[in-house]
């Protein structure tokens, strides 16, 4: 992976990456200190955000309690959706622009977090909605100035929403999944305590992990930065730079540490593999929040937007979703079958941070490599078998692809250029795996 090999500059590319690291606390009852945390910040009136389910457990009680502890007023959001949309978005930024708050504090999953990053901007900097929303669906005007401060607090691993300037959403009026990326909307700090885990049920486990593993993986194998267009003036230089040094750095041991302990954590979990995990999916999130996904994340937001009948244990069951995680893995091993001839070395040092037996194999066949890796653990973790297994069948293969392709932020950050039918024949390929 040297700088000689892979980030070798294409004319008309950059010759610059930028690093964009998140402040992140990390360890069992870090909790507890967010008062503290809050007050160091400058907060005295703080927004607790949530959801409603996650409000009822021990995690948002202990923020509650230590911000009680250190004298500051609070008032608690439980309303954020579980996979947000732009009412939603809306519906939270509303909350804090009425409640005059100076800080904000996040409790649960991404969509908690995304949530309140996107409440923080909007009630901060009023505008229309669009404004901030990734082009082409939106107009990407960028942040005026510095937001209020903001502590995530996540109770999963997966998204690591904690270390990126990224809020995703479901834009309804277009049927789309799209988001606001913007360096100023990342958290000012983020608390990581592995001990939330134990209470997630083992798909939720296994889907987060996965979500951990493609976000490091799509980072390694990303355009490199050097073949993106050189930006116009260092602040357009942006967030999504494609591969580079510094994220391969993390995205590697990210993996390496999704492979030594997924599949213990979904069947038969110690707190040695939360804490692993957890530290994972920070790991990665500082890969991707610098270099950026490609085709499984750009993949995924149809398979999640279209959901039809699929329910899976451990999330709400009032209507038919495919979780993000599961989104994303059941497109992975299609997609890195396909980029493989791109960029092979990487795809086989990725497969061999995962625990793949290397021994008699090539580095032109890493591509292959790495999915049958990623296929043998989704199988050893209860992971549905491709698209098949969350409903869908070939017939909803144009859908799919209308859905997906307009998705050029990520599928431009991928190794290789992709056609309409190319991306088609990708979700033919994720159909199943065994």
């Amino acid at each position: 992976m040297s700088f000689s090999s892979y980030f070798t500059h294409k004319p008309g590319g950059d010759r610059i990456f930028s690093v964009e690291a998140p402040k992140i606390k990390f360890g069992r009852g870090s909790l507890q200190e967010v008062g503290d945390d809050a007050k160091g910040l400058g907060m005295s009136r703080v927004a607790v955000y949530t959801d409603p389910r996650v409000v009822q457990l021990e995690p948002v009680a202990k923020v509650i309690e230590s911000l009680s502890s250190s004298g500051l007023d609070f008032e608690v959001y439980d309303q954020v959706a579980v996979e947000p949309t732009d009412i939603s978005f809306k519906q939270g930024s509303k909350f804090a622009s009425e409640g005059k708050f100076d800080g904000f504090v996040s409790v649960g999953g991404g969509s908690v977090m995304d949530t309140c990053k996107a409440s923080n901007l909007y009630s901060s900097y009023p505008a229309d909605f669009l404004d901030y929303v990734n082009a082409p669906i939106g107009r990407a005007v960028p942040v005026p100035g510095e937001l209020k401060p903001h502590i995530a607090c996540p109770t999963t691993f997966g998204t690591a929403s904690e270390c990126t300037g990224i809020a995703i959403f479901d834009l309804l009026e277009m049927e789309a999944k799209t988001g606001i990326v913007n360096s100023k909307i990342r958290a000012n700090l983020g608390v990581l305590d592995p001990s939330v885990l134990s209470s997630l049920p083992p798909l939720v486990r296994a889907a987060n992990g996965f979500d951990v593993f493609s976000h490091a993986c799509e980072s390694i194998t990303a355009r490199p930065y050097t073949h993106r267009p050189a930006p116009e003036s260092s602040e357009k230089r942006p967030l999504s730079q494609g591969a580079n040094p510094y994220s391969d750095v993390a995205c590697l041991e990210s993996i390496n540490l999704v492979g030594s302990h997924i599949v213990q954590a979904v069947n038969d979990p110690v707190d040695e593999n939360y804490d692993a995990l957890m530290f994972a999916g920070m790991l990665a999130g500082i890969g991707f929040g610098n270099a950026g996904c490609h085709l499984p994340h750009g993949m995924s937001y149809a398979v999640a937007g279209l959901a039809k009948d699929y329910s899976p244990k451990g999330w709400p069951e009032d209507h038919p979703m495919v979780p993000h995680g599961i989104s994303v893995i059941v497109n992975s091993p299609a997609v890195f079958r396909k980029t493989g001839p791109a960029c092979s070395e990487r795809h086989w040092k990725a497969a061999s941070a995962m625990g793949a037996d290397l021994t008699d194999t090539k580095v032109e066949n890493g591509g292959d490599i790495l999915a049958d890796q990623i296929i043998g653990m989704m199988r050893d973790t209860g992971i549905p078998n491709g698209l098949s297994g969350v409903g869908y069948s070939v017939e909803d293969l144009d859908a799919l692809t209308d859905r997906s392709y307009p998705q050029k932020r990520l599928i431009d950050n991928g190794p290789m250029p992709i056609s309409r039918e190319e991306l088609k024949e990708l979700f033919r390929a994720a159909m199943s795996y065994w």
